[in-house]
């Protein structure tokens, strides 16, 4: 009898708290505030308090603060839109890395994004690991149609982990900077109108495409800019999986950008199998010349075909340009 009354009572407290967090969707828009003002001190705590598989988009405002939190948007918290008030003064941070105890790349992230339809916008998420400490990944998801609006990523090695095979992410208007394969992973991704920031002589992306996909990694409109006493010679990227594919369209380049342009990660049998392409690069890192010879430069009937309807095809398409 006593099991019975506290296995009802368990239950009510979880119909109770259940409530709790429909009333305050209801009420308006979930409020994060380090001062105490809004429903919650902690990202984590507003993320937590979202209703599970929810279908329809459930927003959290960020009020301006660093957030050291080492957050996780779970699988179960689909449809959250987490909304920054000022990507320069709203930041979520942590200093994880390789080599920290037991954490390797896949667990150093400052942020995890699990939960797919997840959006951000207006925040910085870095990694304040430091310059020496190896991979520390600011920003790691593994969700399908994810998108990042007016934010940063912030840190050094391994910054941005687009990690699964099918995840589609879009990245609009966003602001990257790290030293060595600062945007990796396996996942299909656009970055549109973005300002990439090298501060070391190394890679900018190391793709893991996996085999057969159309689409690894395309850069639409960006710029590549650099620290340019630590940068001078930068590849637009190396294979991290022999069928990684990268395409460059519209992209201004600085003088850091090296003439050969891309790096086969010491294997030349990487050159047979990797795609890396560009379109109309501009600026002083442009050298369509000087490229290697298993590069492409596309015509524009083949650049045409680089259209977000496309890159995102699937069984279930997604258009997140689409208004």
């Amino acid at each position: 009898m006593r099991r019975n009354v506290l296995v009802l009572w368990s239950l009510l407290l979880l119909i109770g708290s259940g409530a709790q967090a429909q009333s305050t969707l209801a009420a308006g828009p979930i409020i994060v505030a380090q001062d105490g003002s809004g429903t919650y001190r902690t990202v984590q705590e507003a993320v937590d308090a979202v209703p599970n598989q929810s279908q329809t988009q459930v927003m959290i405002r960020v009020k301006k603060g660093t957030y050291r939190e080492k957050l996780v948007v779970p699988a179960l918290k689909t449809h959250i839109s987490l909304i920054g008030e000022d990507k320069n003064t709203t930041t979520i941070t942590f200093d994880d890395h390789t080599g920290k105890g037991d954490i390797n790349t896949y667990t150093s992230h400052s942020v995890l994004v699990q939960g797919n339809d997840f959006t951000a916008e207006n925040i910085t998420f870095e990694n304040t690991a430091g310059y020496t400490a190896g991979q520390a990944v600011a920003l790691h998801v593994e969700a399908d149609r994810c998108v990042f609006k007016n934010c940063c990523m912030v840190g050094n090695q391994d910054v941005l982990f687009l990690a699964t095979d099918n995840s589609r992410q879009y990245y609009k208007d966003c602001y990257i900077e790290g030293t060595t394969d600062f945007i990796f992973g396996s996942s299909t991704a656009v970055f549109d109108h973005c300002t990439i920031y090298s501060k070391k002589n190394s890679y900018i992306t190391a793709a893991s495409t996996p085999a057969g996909h159309p689409h690894g990694f395309v850069f639409m409109d960006c710029k590549l800019t650099a620290d340019t006493t630590r940068a001078t010679q930068v590849h637009l990227g190396r294979p991290w999986r022999p069928s990684a594919r990268v395409v460059y369209l519209r992209t201004e380049m600085g003088h850091h950008i090296v003439p050969a342009g891309w790096h086969n990660w010491g294997k030349p049998e990487n050159e047979k199998t990797a795609y890396y392409a560009e379109y109309k690069s501009m600026g002083p890192g442009s050298n369509p010349k000087s490229r290697v010879a298993w590069s492409h430069q596309l015509t524009a009937k083949e650049a045409k075909e680089y259209t977000l309807k496309r890159i995102f095809a699937g069984p279930l398409p997604w258009n997140p340009g689409k208004k």
